[in-house]
């Protein structure tokens, strides 16, 4: 009887998988559809758009080629903190070839960490080195973006303005960023709630493997207690490389949208910096939830839509964002490809020996 019926559940949990991954391609291009076909041309015709991006002169143009170069040198240095020895050069092969996958694949930010974890391992660096990584970097970035729209409010009172978009946005950011913390220092607080939360986590996959005919777990517990030393000693040794290079990379990312609407006409007096920022980081933090890849579509409605109700004229407005976001994934993409083919033949030698 078992081997008839595991064959079934298999096949019916990858059915729906695959259905799952169909239904949300169709969503998305959907989302995308609409957005461009329909909503976007609602805040300015593209006609006006393409007037003010033909506008742009030499210097305009070199102003944004900096800003990108800037913004994709600084992909780099956070995995250079968290795993030293990696070195620039590796460090760049992996996060453009991670995050271009993250952007074109569906699953989004999950291929890009398969991918990295994939890299990590092919280059001989061991499963619990990059498992620190990973979560090092992942709750860096995460908190950046949670923090970042509470920062923008602050500013904003601090100046007179005043957004009750952005202090919904904030209040649901306080939230998030209070549960990420409160389980992140659970295992981190001591040994003992380490191999508590292990062994209860390898309890309940247990019960659920059980389900489907596979055999259980064992050791998560004592894992977790692992991962925490290791973790702890990163934290503790590295963290202002690994804090200010994270912080660095989101706000070259920001300065490249500041640099699109200077270019494209957006003064100061329109849209100030607080404001940019503010409107900037509502849109990474509501598009965290990944409707469409890359947040195609939704960005570019709603960063739009938030500029244009700080001040900016439309046509402008739109051709800002749009120039944005072609600068923040298409070179990404182009890299990516191309790096892509030679992160294979790489090799790295880590500072201090390796982690199994």
């Amino acid at each position: 009887m078992m081997s008839q019926t595991v064959p079934v559940v298999h096949g019916a949990a990858r059915g729906g998988s695959a259905g799952r991954r169909a239904a949300g391609a169709v969503l998305a291009f959907a989302v995308i559809a609409v957005v461009f076909v329909e909503l976007l041309p609602r805040i300015a015709d593209y006609g006006d758009v393409w007037s003010v991006l033909t506008t742009l002169g030499p210097a305009e143009v070199a102003a944004l080629a900096i800003a990108t170069a800037i913004n994709l040198a600084t992909f780099a240095p956070p995995w250079m903190a968290a795993i030293p020895g990696l070195g620039y050069w590796n460090a760049t092969v992996l996060t453009q070839v991670s995050t271009a996958l993250s952007i074109a694949v569906p699953g989004g930010d999950a291929a890009g960490i398969a991918a990295s974890y994939a890299m990590l391992r092919r280059w001989g660096i061991g499963r619990r080195a990059v498992a620190v990584a990973v979560v090092v970097t992942g709750v860096g970035n995460q908190l950046v973006n949670v923090l970042l729209p509470l920062l923008a409010l602050a500013l904003l009172v601090m100046t007179g303005g005043s957004s009750p978009v952005l202090l919904t946005a904030a209040l649901i950011g306080i939230a998030a960023i209070l549960a990420v913390s409160a389980a992140f220092a659970l295992v981190l607080r001591g040994e003992r709630q380490a191999l508590a939360v292990g062994r209860r986590a390898e309890w309940l996959v247990n019960h659920l493997l059980a389900l489907v005919h596979r055999p259980p777990r064992e050791g998560w517990g004592e894992g977790l207690v692992r991962f925490r030393r290791e973790t702890v000693d990163l934290v503790a040794r590295r963290w202002p490389a690994l804090a200010g290079s994270i912080i660095l990379g989101h706000l070259t990312v920001f300065a490249v949208l500041l640099v699109a609407l200077r270019v494209t006409g957006v003064g100061a007096d329109e849209v100030g910096w607080v404001e940019a920022l503010a409107a900037w980081g509502l849109i990474r933090l509501l598009s965290a939830v990944p409707v469409t890849p890359a947040g195609v579509g939704i960005v570019e409605l709603g960063l739009s839509s938030a500029l244009v109700g700080f001040g900016a004229h439309n046509a402008e407005a739109v051709a800002a964002v749009l120039l944005y976001r072609a600068l923040t994934v298409l070179p990404t993409l182009a890299l990516g490809a191309m790096l892509g083919l030679t992160w294979p033949s790489r090799s790295v030698r880590l500072e201090g020996g390796e982690l199994p």
